[in-house]
């Protein structure tokens, strides 16, 4: 049974979902982009940010999970620690492959790319309530 019932709002509601997912997946790219470009020098593109923004999620989600379970089924304590760090070693994986660098520089890439964010909402959170000052 679904949850959304009116007529016509199906069709509506999963391309907005969509468009919504798309809009998020290009604004959680940017950070790791300039992170990618400082750290390789300029030789990074948009289109590796994208990816490994989308393949990173996925893949540490994943193999936390499957972590969690084989550990568990093991009898290793703190299984649940121990995933998280081989699912962050995962995710430097997809840096690694996405931008074609060593581990030390996926971890730079991991590290400068949450700097980037945490600056660039600092900036978003000053420049937003200020700019809705002026249209008000």
């Amino acid at each position: 049974m679904p949850l959304i019932t009116l007529p016509g709002l199906g069709l509506s509601l999963i391309l907005l979902i969509i468009a919504i997912f798309v809009i998020i997946w290009i604004i959680a790219s940017i950070p790791v982009y300039i992170a990618a470009k400082i750290i390789k020098g300029g030789k990074a593109t948009f289109g590796q940010a994208m990816l490994a923004t989308l393949l990173g999620p996925i893949i540490f989600a994943f193999v936390r999970i499957a972590s969690i379970f084989f550990l568990e089924f093991l009898g290793i304590s703190q299984s649940a620690l121990l995933a998280l760090i081989i699912a962050f070693i995962f995710w430097l994986w997809v840096y690694k492959a996405s931008f074609n660098t060593g581990w030390l520089q996926a971890f730079g890439i991991a590290l400068l790319a949450i700097a980037v964010l945490i600056i660039l909402s600092l900036i978003i959170s000053i420049i937003v309530p200020i700019a809705i000052l002026f249209f008000f």
